[in-house]
């Protein structure tokens, strides 16, 4: 599978503390193992002159207080909050200084956010995927992607989880629907 490095930006989907870190508040044990992978992934790219993306699920005092159905506090309790430990980036990610990072309130990174801003000014089309939690913010951020007319891929094997069968479920999900799956052996920046 290529993609044209000029063209492609990899993002990288909330690998922070508070989800990749055996301390973190919502760690998921695949999330951790998924950092290899996803660094791996990193530098081939950076090598090839791919741009890189992180995204760090972050938020702040009081966001869900004034919401009526949209509430993540509620539904995972409290993590990644503003200014806390668990919602800095991994220490073992390398963070450049052309790397962008797009500080996210919910599970789509598009929204309400400049990276849409941020792609299109740099000429990117295709976004090759990876990170967590799989069925979570990656799925719903490649999913915003394939409807803005990016060409969203998924790097199957640096993609964390809960429970394998919510991975599987993502995967299928995206590759029928908005995308397509590949592991980071196929996928040749090229």
């Amino acid at each position: 599978m290529d993609v044209d490095p000029a063209h492609t930006a990899v993002v990288v989907v909330d690998m922070q503390n508070g989800f990749c870190h055996p301390d973190g508040s919502l760690h998921a044990p695949a999330s951790e193992d998924a950092l290899a992978a996803v660094t791996a992934l990193v530098s081939r790219a950076r090598d090839a002159g791919a741009r890189i993306v992180y995204t760090r699920d972050v938020h702040p005092p009081g966001q869900f207080e004034r919401t009526t159905h949209y509430d993540e506090f509620e539904r995972w309790g409290e993590h990644v909050t503003a200014g806390s430990w668990d919602a800095q980036l991994h220490d073992k990610l390398t963070v450049a200084a052309d790397d962008h990072v797009v500080e996210k309130h919910t599970y789509d990174a598009f929204y309400e956010t400049e990276l849409d801003g941020y792609l299109t000014a740099h000429g990117i089309t295709e976004l090759v995927f990876c990170g967590t939690l799989a069925n979570v913010c990656v799925l719903h951020t490649a999913g915003s992607a394939g409807v803005r007319d990016y060409r969203p891929i998924l790097a199957a094997d640096a993609v964390g989880y809960i429970e394998a069968s919510h991975k599987e479920y993502t995967l299928d999900h995206a590759e029928w629907l908005f995308g397509e799956v590949a592991d980071r052996a196929a996928i040749a920046f090229a």
